[in-house]
């Protein structure tokens, strides 16, 4: 979503990534986003509990004000309601994604030639 971000930035609108993996929305480096300590596709609250996603959603949207600097993260307070097990059977069951690269990974020749060709204009929020 990163990338996403970037270009729509790009465009002229301003966005906000709501995460639960703050390592890998680190190494993504969004314009800006907001991070919540709960199971992974939980990113906007606890199922069936309307007030908690509001405030949420709410205090992520809040944050646009002092997340001026690209790659900002602001970590949202909330807690996972009950005790955090969900960690424990997270970090237990692994990590099976394929290691990460330096350079660039892609899925066949054509997806390199577009992906390294010069006609797609370079993102302004991401350059250094």
């Amino acid at each position: 979503m990163g990338l996403v971000a970037r270009h729509v930035e790009a465009a002229g609108i301003p966005t906000l990534c709501m995460t639960s993996a703050l390592d890998i929305t680190r190494a993504v480096n969004p314009p800006r986003a907001a991070f919540l300590d709960f199971p992974l596709g939980h990113t906007t609250g606890a199922p069936h509990d309307p007030e908690m996603q509001r405030n949420i959603l709410a205090d992520a949207l809040a944050s646009f004000a002092s997340l001026t600097a690209p790659g900002s993260v602001t970590m949202l307070p909330y807690r996972w309601p009950g005790d955090e097990s969900w960690k424990a059977k997270a970090f237990a069951e692994g990590d099976e994604r394929r290691a990460r690269h330096d350079t660039p990974q892609y899925q066949n020749e054509e997806d390199r030639r577009l992906a390294e060709g010069s006609g797609a204009p370079a993102c302004p929020v991401c350059r250094s």
